[in-house]
């Protein structure tokens, strides 16, 4: 229930005595001008001293009552509202996942039990969602070509679910970074709130390969990201091509194959953002939680409950009184 806050200008109160004070201290006003006689003089004079006299003379009480309520309503009372949590303002965050052939390699270990790349990345990536509170957050899926799953939103389960049907070889076998990145720029200029304003928009591309195919150079897509104010950050994902197998490490034909981290340091130095390589998945774990870390999330600020207006009660009730004190002497005179 909404609680009395007291009044905005609380020294009109001060103006309740003005009547007595007038009544008290102003003279009687007297008329130099002949009197009139009538024959109906008698049901004037009874008008004359049933009506409204400052002083020597009798105020109805519907004026006093309307008086009051006057004062009261110009001194604005208040009360507090329900409390109101502020918005967050969180960024607009974009999660790139390379869905190549690669990230099917078994060489990570998840709760003791060996699992693929891109199990591993699902399970420290929703993790990261939960922390994300006060995002609006897009998911942008490669391979030989660029996916956007979900587009920037602030339902993080519609996210996380659409993460949790990612498939490799969902957008082909082979890596399109360039044209991964640009689309995620795109997706994030093209769903800005504020075109124009200083937004924080963040990327986080997570890949285990090489840019081997799209038409769009990984650096040619890092300048466009920079000039667009958005932020990258690059996670080289991936072990060394060895599974461990009753506690011995067994090389693994073909899944040592290289990371192009040059050129995904690159890409995070131009946009300002920063290059992580992540061998196994306690590595990409903390690498999140580091990016967490860097782009932390503006909680919202403490609740506040507004003071509403109440002069309207007291105003409507004053006009009332008064009207009925206009007519008092001639219901009295029936």
């Amino acid at each position: 229930m909404p609680g009395f806050a007291g009044f905005a200008w609380p020294w009109l109160l001060l103006a309740l005595p003005l009547p007595l004070l007038a009544r008290w201290l102003l003279p009687p006003r007297r008329s130099a001008s002949a009197a009139l006689n009538v024959p109906f003089g008698h049901r004037l004079e009874s008008i004359a001293h049933g009506g409204v006299s400052l002083r020597g003379g009798r105020i109805p009480w519907l004026y006093w009552l309307a008086w009051v309520l006057l004062c009261f309503a110009a001194a604005r009372p208040q009360v507090l509202g329900e409390a109101i949590q502020p918005p967050q303002a969180g960024r607009e965050l974009m999660l790139v996942l390379d869905l190549s052939g690669s990230m099917s390699e078994p060489d990570m270990q998840l709760g003791g039990r060996p699992v693929d790349r891109l199990t591993a990345a699902k399970a420290v990536l929703a993790d990261f969602l939960d922390r994300r509170d006060g995002d609006r957050v897009g998911l942008l899926v490669f391979g030989r070509r660029a996916y956007a799953l979900t587009p920037l939103t602030l339902d993080r389960e519609s996210v996380r679910q659409q993460l949790a049907d990612s498939v490799v070889g969902l957008a082909g076998q082979e890596t399109a970074i360039g044209d991964a990145l640009g689309l995620a720029v795109k997706r994030l200029r093209g769903a800005s709130q504020n075109p124009g304003a200083d937004e924080e928009h963040v990327v986080i591309l997570l890949t285990d390969g090489v840019n081997t195919a799209g038409m769009l150079d990984p650096m040619k897509a890092a300048e466009l990201a920079a000039a667009s104010n958005v932020r990258v950050y690059t996670i080289a994902f991936g072990g060394d091509g060895s599974l461990s197998l009753f506690g011995f490490q067994m090389p693994m034909p073909g899944a040592g194959d290289e990371i192009d981290e040059d050129t995904l340091r690159a890409i995070a130095e131009t946009t300002g953002g920063r290059f992580f390589r992540a061998r196994d998945t306690a590595q990409l774990a903390g690498i999140y939680a580091e990016i967490n870390r860097l782009e932390p999330v503006e909680r919202a600020g403490e609740a506040v409950r507004p003071r509403i207006e109440r002069y309207a009660a007291p105003l409507t009730v004053a006009f009332a009184f008064g009207l009925l004190g206009f007519a008092w002497p001639r219901r009295r005179l029936a």
